[in-house]
């Protein structure tokens, strides 16, 4: 196991998520991947990357709930992206990237023999598999885009910072826990008290002391520094255009700051085959847990499994 100079604070969350660690060659930092099922040559496991400061246990509950459905039985590799959650963080003054984010993946996936994939990613996660599908497409077999696209809502930016900025900056443990539901249920709306408090859970945990402390890498927030909220990000169409070899699921949540509807709508003008959802009254992330939204995912899948399976017989044949 990988040492930390700074011991992450205990969180329920990771318990029921035990990782094992792959070395990022290009980085030389160790990844956290939590596998679940077992991966098959026939059928494309589905990797999930998370947010831009998030980890896995976003996607905790995917595997089982779409498992649960008939027609699937899939393998599902979790990866803690590096500087989140239980992945090694880069050493003082590196800087985080999209390209190295993508390299590690690509480091994890041939770890694990695995040739091909379905990359789901959600927010920073969906622009990191856009870098993969960019520089080896034949390793994406499929994608899902989860409030994420080529064109990023610098809001969702800000507002990470500045979430940050004030929760660190509150001394007493009652006011960080205050701090961090209202914050957390503005994506949330109507939820209660105690699932706000499990959904701030996934990015700060308490410590000895009772201080809210990330389950990220502070240098994540430290490199928004440059970004307004009304600062126009260049689109970058052309590395959405790069996942056109490969089926496609558009997801957004209609309360996000991350994508921006309009962006949306663009990019199902694109790609009129893609599959699309979107989910009512909440941001992000997408919690993914209501049993339409299983089956439109599931659905997706089994879709790319036949396509899969096809080609097998065919080569056979």
């Amino acid at each position: 196991m990988f040492k930390r100079a700074t011991p992450l604070p205990e969180t329920p969350l990771f318990s029921d998520l035990p990782v094992r660690t792959i070395t990022c060659s290009a980085a030389n930092i160790q990844i956290a991947v939590h596998i679940h099922g077992d991966i098959a040559d026939d059928v494309a496991p589905i990797v999930c990357l998370p947010g831009y400061v998030r980890n896995i246990s976003d996607f905790a509950g995917l595997p089982a709930a779409i498992n649960r459905l008939p027609d699937t039985g899939f393998a599902f590799i979790l990866i803690d992206l590096p500087g989140r959650g239980r992945s090694a963080y880069l050493g003082k003054g590196a800087r985080y990237s999209t390209l190295a984010d993508a390299d590690c993946v690509l480091d994890v996936m041939a770890a694990l023999d695995v040739p091909r994939a379905v990359l789901a990613g959600e927010g920073h996660g969906g622009q990191v598999a856009m870098v993969i599908a960019a520089r080896q497409p034949l390793a994406v077999a499929g994608t899902i885009l989860v409030d994420s696209g080529p064109v990023t809502d610098p809001r969702g930016l800000v507002r990470a910072r500045n979430n940050f900025r004030h929760l660190t900056a509150l001394k007493s443990p009652s006011a960080g826990r205050a701090a961090l539901r209202k914050i957390v249920g503005t994506d949330y709306p109507g939820e209660s008290e105690a699932r706000l408090d499990g959904f701030a859970q996934r990015i700060y945990a308490e410590d000895a002391r009772g201080k809210l402390r990330p389950l990220f890498d502070s240098q994540l927030i430290a490199q928004l520094e440059q970004f307004e909220f009304d600062d126009v990000l260049e689109p970058q169409w052309q590395l959405f255009d790069t996942l056109s070899h490969a089926p496609l699921m558009i997801v957004r949540s209609q309360l996000t700051d991350q994508v921006r509807r309009a962006s949306f709508d663009e990019m199902v003008r694109r790609r009129r085959d893609a599959a699309t959802l979107v989910i009512s009254d909440q941001g992000s992330p997408a919690l993914l847990e209501n049993p339409e939204e299983h089956q439109a995912v599931a659905a997706f899948l089994r879709e790319i499994c036949r396509a899969d399976v096809g080609e097998v017989a065919d080569k056979a044949g």
